[in-house]
C-alpha cells in the first residue's frame, strides 16, 4: 500500500473542515440560533479567557477593524463585553457576558445534536475509525507550542515521526 504524504492529508483537512463548517453553519442559520457563525468561534474562545482586541484579531487571521466590528456586533447582542483591567487601564479585555455563556451553550448544543444526527448512519467501525482520527486531530493541534505555525507544524511532526 502506497504511503500517504503530509500534504495529501494536509489538503483533505483544509477540504472537509469547510464542508462541516458549512453544514453547521446553514443548520444554526436556519434553525435561528446564530446571525454569524464566526460569533460562536469567538465566544468559544472568549469562553476559555477574556482576550484583547489584537489577540483576537491574530487568532482569527483578521484585520483589527474587522474584529473591532465583529466585536462590537457582539456588544450590541449582549454576548461580551469591553473591560479594562485596575493595572493598566489602556488594555481593552473582551470577555464573554452571562448571555454570551448561554448563547455559546445553546449554539454548541443546537450544533452538536446536528452533527450527531448526520454521523449516526455511520456504522460502528467507521465511528471509531473516525473518532480515532479526530483524536490523533486533537493531540497535534491542542498540544502544538506557542510560536509561528510553521514552528509548531514542525514539532508535531518531530513528536508523531519515529
Amino acid at each position: 500500500m502506497p504511503r500517504i504524504q503530509p500534504r495529501e492529508t494536509a489538503r483533505e483537512i483544509l477540504k472537509i473542515i469547510p464542508l462541516v463548517m458549512r453544514t453547521v453553519a446553514a443548520e444554526l442559520r436556519a434553525a435561528g440560533e446564530m446571525p454569524a457563525p464566526a460569533h460562536f468561534g469567538l465566544l468559544t474562545m472568549l469562553g476559555n479567557q477574556p482576550r484583547t482586541l489584537t489577540e483576537l484579531a491574530l487568532l482569527q487571521g483578521v484585520s483589527l477593524p474587522t474584529m473591532s466590528n465583529s466585536i462590537s456586533t457582539m456588544v450590541q447582542r449582549g454576548w461580551v463585553k469591553r473591560s479594562s483591567p485596575a493595572r493598566d487601564r489602556r488594555v481593552v479585555l473582551i470577555e464573554v457576558t452571562p448571555l454570551g455563556r448561554t448563547t455559546l451553550e445553546r449554539v454548541g448544543k443546537a450544533a452538536e445534536a446536528h452533527l450527531a444526527e448526520m454521523l449516526a448512519g455511520l456504522d460502528p467501525p467507521s465511528r471509531r475509525r473516525l473518532q480515532a482520527g479526530l483524536g490523533v486531530l486533537r493531540q497535534v493541534f491542542a498540544e502544538a507550542p506557542t510560536g509561528t505555525p510553521l514552528q509548531a507544524a514542525r514539532a508535531a511532526r518531530s513528536r508523531t515521526t519515529p
